[in-house]
């Protein structure tokens, strides 16, 4: 079974985005960004890719779910698929699929849709974002890739928008870079 992966970017006070779903926040130092794509480029956005010259090895995970509000730069840039080297699903219920055409759209219970994905063939699938839809996911994940900027927000998109439930996790590894960034790794106890 494909385990799903919620690798994301995050404050030292667990914030995905500020209030407005700004991410300018997350440090963009070039070094950090060029290791970053280099060591967990299926991550990365395709541009990405093409402007530090390096490619997705797809050996993390082939393929991304994200919602609506985690889409919309994309849309916004007229980016069909800012993940193009993954399948990218993107969870909507007011996008038509007929208009979004490099990505699949799926209007149906998210936990449900991913618990099939998960059986299906192919490898590990990355949750890139949101919040909510983290939230809505939240017994699917199976590890955590937190990328703890060295940055507070004090309000804005949380982790997992959702009600309290304490699940444990244990730790895997954390790695520093030169940048203040600590990525850390960790995998759900069951």
């Amino acid at each position: 079974m494909r385990d799903l992966v919620y690798f994301i970017a995050t404050t030292l006070d667990g914030f995905v985005a500020g209030p407005d779903h700004e991410v300018d926040l997350f440090t963009m130092d070039p070094g950090y960004l060029a290791q970053l794509c280099a060591d967990w480029g299926d991550g990365m956005p395709t541009a990405a890719h093409a402007a530090f010259g390096t490619s997705p090895s797809l050996s993390r995970w082939d393929t991304a779910v994200m919602g609506r509000t985690t889409f919309e730069p994309a849309i916004e840039a007229g980016i069909p698929d800012p993940y193009a080297h993954l399948d990218t699903y993107v969870f909507s219920t007011t996008l038509a699929p007929q208009d979004h055409r490099g990505v699949t759209i799926v209007a149906t219970d998210p936990a449900a849709f991913v618990r099939d994905l998960k059986f299906r063939d192919g490898g590990a699938i990355w949750l890139c974002g949101g919040g909510s839809l983290a939230a809505a996911l939240a017994d699917e994940v199976d590890r955590l890739v937190l990328k703890i900027n060295p940055v507070t927000a004090g309000s804005g998109v949380r982790l997992f928008e959702g009600p309290f439930q304490p699940r444990a996790w244990h730790h895997e590894s954390t790695r520093a870079f030169d940048a203040g960034v600590l990525l850390v790794e960790y995998s759900r106890v069951r």
